[in-house]
């Protein structure tokens, strides 16, 4: 999230502006050392390495200094042929580093659209939640991906679930989205999966007042389109 983003948004208060401030981009993991030869591979997108060492008895959920295991470093790289190697050699789509990202959480909010469908396909936990109470869905949305959301709510996961902000995917695309073509898409999206255009934020701050107190008028118009008060 940029700090510019950040700058142009509405002030907000308490507890939600806190939460907010805290939701910044981390380092990225190949800063994290501690890993094994197997997370460096993963990292490396080495499918082969990958092979040769599961064969040779390395444990396919070690974990690096950051919690993570090699499928989650697979993930953090968009290593796809590590991930898909990882993941039919039975590495768990849905075990958490200490900051409680999973590879199907991680892949969902960066837009890793071909990790995230191996996940969905084995297994992914489409209730778990991040370190900030929301889906996978919420992220998609604030972050401008397109796809990753269509595909996410086409696996079912709830459009209308509430992070510990108070905002849904709805709210996040508006408020922290640019109010450009990718994040109108998103809203359209939302929209025809049945959220809720009413469902206001902690404060009782509706999407479509959000979206003008931003000057989104396509925005705007479509939320009024679809009954927004």
């Amino acid at each position: 999230m940029e700090k510019v983003r950040i700058a142009r948004r509405p002030i907000l208060a308490g507890a939600a502006a806190l939460l907010l401030l805290t939701n910044l981009p981390r380092p990225a993991k190949a800063e994290v050392t501690g890993g094994t030869a197997l997370h460096r591979a993963a990292g490396r997108n080495d499918a082969a390495g990958i092979a040769r060492l599961l064969a040779a008895g390395a444990p396919i959920e070690a974990r690096d200094a950051s919690g993570a295991t090699p499928l989650l470093s697979a993930t953090h790289a968009n290593a796809v042929d590590a991930a898909r190697a990882l993941i039919a050699a039975g590495a768990d789509v849905n075990a958490r580093d200490r900051i409680a990202d999973s590879p199907y959480l991680y892949a969902g909010a960066r837009g890793h659209l071909e990790i995230l469908k191996l996940t969905l396909q084995h297994g992914a936990d489409l209730r778990s939640l991040n370190r900030f109470g929301g889906t996978a869905l919420i992220p998609a949305a604030e972050r401008g991906h397109v796809e990753t959301v269509r595909t996410l709510i086409e696996a079912g996961v709830a459009v209308d679930h509430v992070n510990d902000l108070g905002w849904t995917a709805l709210l996040e695309a508006i408020i922290l989205g640019d109010g450009g073509f990718r994040h109108r898409q998103i809203v359209e999206l939302l929209i025809r999966a049945g959220a809720n255009v009413n469902l206001a934020d902690g404060e009782g701050v509706t999407p479509l007042h959000h979206a003008r107190r931003a000057g989104y008028r396509d925005i705007q118009r479509i939320l009024t389109a679809a009954g927004a008060r």
